[in-house]
């Protein structure tokens, strides 16, 4: 039961129970979710961890730029893009004035991985779908319709009022299980954080300190011991000035310091920091090489990892921003009439030019391709007389049952 759920009971007077600020569910309220590893983890201090920041830029980036198209598919069969459908240019160009389609995906991505959800407003003038606007998604909740299961979205306004939505009006990105990756790795994104914290005092030189001094004779008194180290400290400071070593360590008489041996824990520290990154790229389902640990990457595996990538990262990902798309954008007649929206992912699929020169090839020779189709994938003007069909590698002259 969260947190909010056991208030409403108290209000309703089904449980006489009191919910303390110290309660969890009561700082996931608040937005500072506690760790066993010490640190608080939400999306604000989630993003400061390198390997986190990281999987989210490559996730709604990925999304973001991959063009999204409306296509009919006629009854005779194949396939068209429908350009001259008006959330065509919802969907491929601009959400709305100032900013483009690809965009509001990253954004609505980005909100769904930190905080679980992403939403965005659908406006409509007689009907007809105009424009897309971001919403908070910390402004939004959804509810059910207790008889048909039916969702709507519920804004929470500024000034303490609400605004409901249908759900043909809200286009709704969540994240796998509905579970905001923040939240469901925030143990292992705490750790690598700490372990960041560490790092920067360790060769800050906060970790150890770069001198000790001790006297062997017990201090006389607390006032000339304090003025022994003030005199200690300036001379330290005019020797090395104040870029130099950290601030030294100073003991009264009588006591020494020895430096403690290093443990298992801090001889591994790399290998726990690579841990991390991998149990980070877990959480987000990346392939830990393209969060930039190269140790196990290879220039031969690069096309798989890719498809990697497509398959286990973007390809839930895709499939729900398909449905939310043709879901308030195309209406229950115009899906059943062939119209659905779909990403076009064939830069993913090629990962150099020699794969992708060989599947132009292959797409020409078979008769899939014209040279024009060819040449446009290649961001190239069409020739005029390319828009056939023919096999440019038949020999001239072989009768037609021989080609």
């Amino acid at each position: 039961m969260s947190f909010l759920d056991s208030i409403k009971r108290v209000l309703r007077g089904t449980e006489v129970k009191s919910a303390t600020l110290t309660d969890p569910y009561a700082m996931e309220v608040f937005g500072a979710v506690p760790t066993i590893a010490g640190p608080s983890i939400n999306a604000a201090t989630a993003i400061n961890v390198p390997a986190v920041y990281s999987a989210i830029a490559l996730i709604s980036g990925a999304i973001g730029s991959l063009p999204a198209k409306v296509f009919d598919a006629p009854p005779n069969g194949g396939k068209r893009t429908a350009k001259d459908h008006p959330s065509y240019r919802l969907a491929h160009d601009e959400a709305n004035d100032w900013t483009s389609a690809g965009e509001l995906r990253s954004a609505l991505t980005i909100d769904a991985l930190l905080y679980g959800q992403g939403f965005a407003y659908v406006n409509r003038v007689e009907g007809r779908p105009i424009e897309i606007l971001r919403l908070d998604p910390r402004s939004i909740t959804v509810k059910f319709d207790e008889q048909t299961g039916e969702p709507f979205y519920v804004q929470h306004t500024k000034d303490n009022g609400e605004r409901v939505y249908s759900f043909r009006d809200i286009l709704h990105i969540q994240s796998p299980l509905g579970v905001s990756p923040i939240t469901a790795g925030r143990e292992a994104i705490a750790i690598s954080a700490v372990l960041e914290k560490h790092a920067s005092k360790f060769f800050g030189g906060g970790a150890r300190p770069s001198a000790v001094f001790w006297s062997e004779e017990k201090t006389p008194d607390n006032e000339n011991g304090a003025r022994t180290i003030t005199n200690i400290m300036s001379d330290y400071k005019k020797t090395f000035g104040s870029d130099g070593p950290p601030r030294p360590l100073i003991l009264p008489g009588g006591y020494r310091y020895q430096a403690t041996t290093m443990n298992s824990t801090d001889a591994q520290f790399l290998e726990n920091r690579r841990f991390q990154i991998e149990e980070i790229a877990r959480v987000f389902r990346v392939p830990t090489p393209m969060l930039f640990d190269l140790e196990r990457a290879t220039w031969s595996n690069s096309e798989e990892m890719f498809q990697q990538f497509l398959t286990l990262t973007l390809r839930p990902w895709l499939d729900a921003w398909e449905w939310a798309y043709e879901r308030c954008l195309l209406t229950p007649e115009e899906r059943a009439g062939g119209y659905y929206v779909e990403f076009v992912i064939d830069d993913l699929l090629t990962a150099d030019a020699t794969t992708r020169a060989t599947v132009y090839g292959q797409y020409r020779a078979m008769g899939s391709m014209t040279a024009n189709e060819v040449r446009g994938g290649l961001n190239l003007p069409a020739m005029e007389g390319a828009d056939t069909l023919d096999n440019p590698n038949i020999t001239p002259g072989t009768s037609e049952a021989a080609q």
